[in-house]
């Protein structure tokens, strides 16, 4: 890959595609195409058609999907698989068309069975039930690696797949209804120390950047504290909100282990990936069948909800109680992934969690 390749980063404005424009940019890479969703609908076939007959990309990186927490996954269930099936289609489909020469696919962690044995090796793949609540989005993306590895076979593309762990970093989603667990936390635990300094100015602040189902900055306060509540952020029905007269409730028991890996270690991964290796390397090199050739992409260490609930609050500042609404759902108990064919392929990650939540949050303070 030249530093004058045309290498299309497709969801160039979020989270992963921004850290990988980012990474590009930085090591020099002078011929980067994005499109918004508005410019370019990656439904629509024909437009996507058009935009790769046009432009003629030759490394593409798919970055683009429909995503979000336990909660999103559970409530858009025909949009989860519709949607990412549809991009996924469009841009693999066309990315062969137009003799693309390499092309990066990003999944996630969810493809893995509910029960499957810890840490996740790529050959779990498919060996048993998913978890419910997200079964859409993960067969979306595991139709994703088996069509990247299906054109490969067929046609000989060179299209890889990584399979990240829980990401987090610039550009994530904050909604609290669709936004995933690091997030949410940051945003709960930020409202809340807000409501113990009865600190009203940062709270309109950030309802102002984003507001949570129609209440924003110009909302009264009764208006703000209901919504605040909904979504378990409360000041306990007291007439003065004072330190540790709020509350937060978070779903499940707090026992589920996740691992998370910033956004910029992810990006480095990827680039690294799509600059040193390709698929001919990752098939099987005594069988007849060609499967799991995607790689995991992670840190291989994690920590329960509520250990990184606690880190999230001392980091934070927020004083309150932190409660758990053990009604709801935990999710899949533990996703840790295996990275041993991502050492093998001599990378690792830098950034630790500690670090990477300071300045995620030093971050949304000044993006906010």
């Amino acid at each position: 890959m030249n530093k004058n390749s045309k290498i299309y980063i497709a969801g160039h404005r979020g989270m992963v595609g921004s850290a990988i424009w980012r990474n590009l940019e930085r090591k020099g890479y002078d011929n980067l195409i994005g499109r918004t969703s508005s410019d370019l609908d990656l439904l629509n076939q024909k437009q996507v058609k058009e935009f790769f007959e046009k432009e003629k990309p030759e490394y593409v990186i798919l970055a683009a999907a429909k995503v979000g927490g336990i909660v999103a996954n559970n409530k858009y269930r025909a949009q989860f698989i519709y949607e990412n099936i549809q991009i996924q289609n469009n841009v693999i489909h066309f990315s062969y068309l137009n003799k693309v020469k390499k092309l990066l696919f990003l999944g996630s962690s969810c493809i893995y069975p509910k029960n499957a044995p810890q840490p996740l090796k790529e050959e779990y793949l498919l060996t048993s039930e998913l978890e419910y609540t997200n079964e859409p989005y993960a067969i979306a993306k595991i139709s994703g690696i088996k069509m990247c590895e299906s054109y490969n076979i067929q046609y000989g593309t060179n299209f890889i797949s990584v399979m990240p762990t829980n990401l987090y970093g610039p550009n994530d989603n904050y909604n609290l209804e669709k936004s995933h667990v690091l997030p949410a936390l940051i945003r709960k635990m930020h409202l809340g120390k807000c409501l113990e300094n009865n600190d009203w100015d940062s709270i309109r602040f950030d309802l102002n950047a984003n507001p949570i189902e129609n209440v924003n900055e110009v909302s009264t306060k009764d208006e703000i504290l209901l919504i605040l509540e909904k979504y378990g952020i409360k000041h306990n029905n007291s007439d003065v909100i004072i330190e540790n007269n709020v509350s937060i409730t978070l779903w499940g028991t707090g026992k589920p282990r996740r691992e998370f890996l910033h956004a910029d270690d992810m990006a480095s991964g990827c680039v690294y990936l799509i600059e040193n290796i390709d698929f001919k390397s990752l098939k099987p090199s005594s069988n007849n069948e060609i499967r799991n050739t995607h790689i995991n992409i992670g840190c291989g260490e994690d920590l329960s909800i509520e250990e990184l609930s606690q880190m999230i609050k001392r980091i934070i500042g927020y004083k309150g109680e932190i409660k758990w609404d053990t009604s709801k759902p935990d999710g899949t108990y533990q996703k840790l992934m295996d990275i041993s064919k991502l050492n093998s392929l001599k990378w690792s990650p830098k950034i630790s969690l500690e670090d990477g939540l300071k300045n995620v949050y030093h971050n949304y303070l000044i993006n906010d």
